[in-house]
């Protein structure tokens, strides 16, 4: 069974406007490349060149903050929910 993963709708132009995928991994990471196998450009928005999260985008795996499990080395099962949660900023200043 493949971990499912929810789009946020920035990044639904990258997997043809679908809010959930699915894909193949152990780790968050392995996850990610299956995905940018399958929509190309998604990994790059999500993994650093390091290999590391970016830092503008939260992962939470069955809604723990992947960070605090270890991050893009964080382990998920087959089953398992990611959800991608883009960081949200700009606007104007409160009065």
């Amino acid at each position: 069974m493949p971990v499912r993963v929810r789009i946020p709708t920035p990044l639904r132009s990258l997997t043809r406007e679908r809010a959930e995928v699915s894909a193949e991994g152990r780790t968050v990471a392995e996850v990610i490349a299956d995905l940018d196998r399958a929509y190309p450009g998604l990994g790059a928005r999500l993994l650093a060149e390091d290999g590391a999260l970016r830092r503008y985008v939260n992962v939470f795996v069955n809604d723990e903050d992947a960070r605090h499990l270890g991050g893009a080395a964080a382990p998920v099962s087959d089953g398992d929910r990611l959800t991608l949660v883009p960081a949200i900023a700009g606007g104007r200043p409160w009065p």
